[in-house]
């Protein structure tokens, strides 16, 4: 039986109970498209700098909840593996900026196509209507992250700036 089974309304706290488990088998899913070379914690770093390029190591380490020692450590070795560039900041000169190299985005987008593969493979078996219902689910569900992440992102400039 599925949550949707019991009431066609389901309350919030029992989705977050299904999504979570749908979470955990997601992680099980992707480590059969397995992250080697990177960490999961390298991994981290790589998708923050997709999404964040030329950020400085102290907001990286900040993103993290992580030191500023302890990123450095971990950016020597993804600049090693050739994973990231660093560059000095124009406007500062302690200051260093971290970029994605070539292979670094090339690592991150066959990663991303193994796991799409992984996870074809259960959505082939699922029924369209599901599947259709599974994707607007998700559509709405990123929306709303998305904005409460980034209304949060917002409230914590202004109270720094």
């Amino acid at each position: 039986m599925t949550v949707t089974d019991f009431r066609p309304r389901p309350e919030p706290n029992e989705v977050a109970r299904v999504t979570s488990t749908a979470a955990e088998l997601l992680e099980v899913l992707w480590s059969r498209a397995s992250t080697a070379p990177a960490s999961a914690s390298q991994l981290r770093v790589l998708f923050i700098l997709e999404h964040h390029e030329g950020i400085n190591l102290r907001t990286l380490a900040d993103a993290l909840a992580s030191t500023p020692p302890s990123t450095s450590r971990l950016c020597d070795r993804l600049q090693a593996a050739g994973f990231i560039e660093r560059e000095g900041s124009p406007s500062d000169r302690r200051e260093v900026r971290l970029h994605l190299s070539s292979r670094g985005r090339a690592f991150l987008a066959d990663l991303r196509g193994r796991r799409e593969r992984a996870l074809q493979t259960v959505l082939d078996q699922m029924p369209a209507a599901r599947r259709t219902a599974l994707l607007r689910g998700l559509e709405a569900f990123c929306a709303t992250a998305a904005a409460q992440i980034y209304d949060a992102a917002e409230d914590s400039d202004s109270r720094t700036a």
